[in-house]
Parts: structure tokens; sequence; C-alpha cells
């Protein structure tokens, strides 16, 4: 094995917004993962794509990609519609394969590529980054040693632009549920992973989903669309700990106030913030007050980082984390990211969050 892994990217087109802004940057300054290929549904963009980012290789059909012998993984970045058919080729061609969140389009297609990477003994990543934040690594360290004593409750929010309800058609795919990229699932989906990590998980809990905004104009076309996918989303629930949580996340058609995470103990008060979502832009605030009422910021340990002094902050940061555990579990087996095997547990938390929400109060446990 290479000092660096050799990734090869399916998704990397330059026009791909994601990409751009997170795996793009963070390959470029890894010092354990070599972006060695990239992959798009058109040679022209391939080629543009291998000039701009620096590679020695460009596919065009990913089929053929994740079979040559010149790279030892795969990440996958399209939309979330797209992601089962490269990870499934991937995963059968035997590399290692970190797909980004949701893993797919609905639990079963999940489970499908859980199995298939449990037999083919491969490695996996999925894009859950929160869990590799240091400050949220600091945080659930912080409450296992008793910080706060007993946590008795727990009150997040995330309020992110959505988007009004004009857009252009390239964007209406967005708004068929059966697609599984929405509020639900990556919103909230990365909000209620990252209170799964620090809290532990659900005994019960009864949600409400809804759909705020029903109908979406076409700016390009004129057309209406009919909305299916939900972009609220609320929930209340018991933990196993025995601690209640309350969760709001919802897409705000302006100046959405972004991610805050309230953790109530007998001891004292936590609170992480920053102003998009936990995973993804300005590192998250940690505050914390014990026997007063002031909060005070609490500096984040180096220990939680993996990454080069130098490493780009934002979006490109905790992707960084992710893809040096990805390197490490490639090179060890001791894998410290979320696996697939999390991707599944999440898949079925938002299938418990869909049910209460048709049925009320559903035990998770």
């Amino acid at each position: 094995m290479p000092n660096k892994i050799r990734l090869g990217l399916v998704g990397a087109s330059l026009s791909s917004r994601w990409a751009s802004e997170s795996h793009f940057p963070a390959l470029a300054a890894s010092p354990d993962v070599e972006l060695t290929a990239v992959c798009t549904s058109r040679r022209e963009s391939a080629e543009a794509a291998r000039v701009a980012l620096g590679t020695r290789l460009a596919f065009h059909d990913y089929r053929e990609m994740v079979n040559s012998p010149e790279i030892d993984a795969v990440g996958v970045v399209l939309r979330v519609p797209q992601h089962y058919e490269p990870t499934k080729a991937a995963l059968e061609a035997g590399k290692h394969v970190y797909t980004e969140w949701p893993l797919a389009r609905n639990t079963a297609e999940a489970e499908e590529l859980a199995a298939l990477a449990r037999s083919a003994g491969v490695q996996t990543v999925v894009g859950l980054q929160s869990r590799l934040s240091p400050t949220l690594m600091y945080v659930k360290e912080l409450l296992e040693s008793g910080y706060l004593g007993e946590v008795l409750s727990y009150n997040v929010s995330g309020f992110r632009y959505g988007g009004p309800s004009e857009r252009p058609s390239s964007r209406s795919w967005l708004a068929d549920v059966a697609n599984g990229a929405n509020t639900l699932t990556i919103a909230f989906g990365h909000v209620i992973d990252t209170l799964r990590f620090v809290a532990g998980d659900f005994a019960q809990m009864r949600s409400l989903l809804s759909v705020q905004t029903p109908k979406w104009h076409e700016t390009d076309t004129g057309r209406t669309v009919d909305v299916t996918a939900p972009d609220d989303v609320q929930v209340s629930a018991r933990l196993i700990s025995g601690a209640v949580a309350s969760v709001h996340v919802a897409a705000t058609p302006w100046a959405g106030t972004g991610f805050r995470m309230e953790i109530y103990g007998r001891d004292g008060t936590m609170v992480v913030s920053n102003s998009i979502s936990p995973q993804r832009g300005e590192a998250l605030r940690l505050q914390a007050a014990r026997g007063t009422d002031e909060l005070a910021d609490l500096e984040i340990p180096d220990r939680f980082v993996l990454l080069p002094a130098d490493f780009p902050r934002g979006n490109p940061f905790n992707v960084g984390q992710l893809y040096s555990v990805f390197a490490e579990a490639i090179r060890t087996g001791n894998n410290a990211a979320p696996t697939f095997e999390t991707a599944v547990d999440l898949h079925r938390v938002l299938d418990d969050v869909t049910r209460s929400s048709e049925l009320g109060q559903v035990d998770c446990v």
C-alpha cells in the first residue's frame, strides 16, 4: 500500500457545489489521501476536472474507474438517487468506499450496500462528518465524564435556508420524497445524528413531519411542482439514558438562524452552536456553565484535531477529518469513522420518525 491512499472520486464535476466547497479542497490538503482519478458523466467534464484538480486519471464511466488497479478507494459524491449504483459497483470491485450521506434513497438500499461491504471485507465511510468534529468529540467526552452531572434534557434546533418557493427546474427533483434528499434526510438527518452521537439512542419518540411549502414554481419553465418531501421536522423523545429531547429542524425561506444544541444537566449547562449546521460551516462554538448562570467559551483540546495546522477550515475541515480516519482504517483495519452500518442505523431512525408522524408515539428499542 502506498503512503497515500489513492482515491477515485465519482461526481467530480467542477460545477458540483458541495464537492467544490468540501471534498476538492480537503483532498488537495490531505496528508493521507491522494486524489488520483476523477469521474463525471461526460468525457469533456472529466478531462476538465482532471486538469483543474491535477489528477493523473479521468473517467466518464464509473464502472471502468472502480475496476482500475491504479486506485485503492472510491469516493461517491453524486446526488442521493445516484449513490446506489456506483457504490455497489465499487464494493463489488473490492474497493474501499466513502459515500456521502444519505447513503441511499431508502433503508432497503442502505442495508443492501452495508451487507455487500461486510461480505467484501472492505472499509467504508459515510459522510456523517459531524462525528469527527473536534467540538462534538469533546462534548461527548465531557458528557461521558459527568461534566454536567445527570443530563436532564436536550433542546436542539436547526433552521437553514432551504430556498423560497421559486427555483429552477434543475432543482425540482428535490420535491419528490422518493428521491431521498430533503429536510428530513439531510438537514434533520445530520442534526439527529449529532444528538445521538453525543447523547445516545432514543427509547421513545413522537414526531410531526410537514410540508409547509407544498408547491414550487419553476422559474425557467413556469410549471408548478407538487412537493411531497417534508420541509419541517419536529421530534419529542425520551432517550435510553432517561433524558428527554426536543428537536426542531426546518428549511426556512430566508435568514435561517443555524444550529443550536442546549444540554441541561443537574450540575450545569452546555450550548453548542454555529450559523449553518453541525457538520459544516465554521467550527462549532462550545459554551458551558457549571454552578453559575453565565455561559463561558470552552477551548477545544488539540487531541481531537487529526489534521495539519494549515488545513483549510470551514466545510473542508470535518470532511478532511473523515478522510484521515478512512485512510487509517484502510491501512490498519481500525475504523473510527461512521461506516455504512452507522448509516443504516440512521436510516432506520428516520423511518421511526416518519412512522411516528403517521401513528403517534413509537418505541425505538
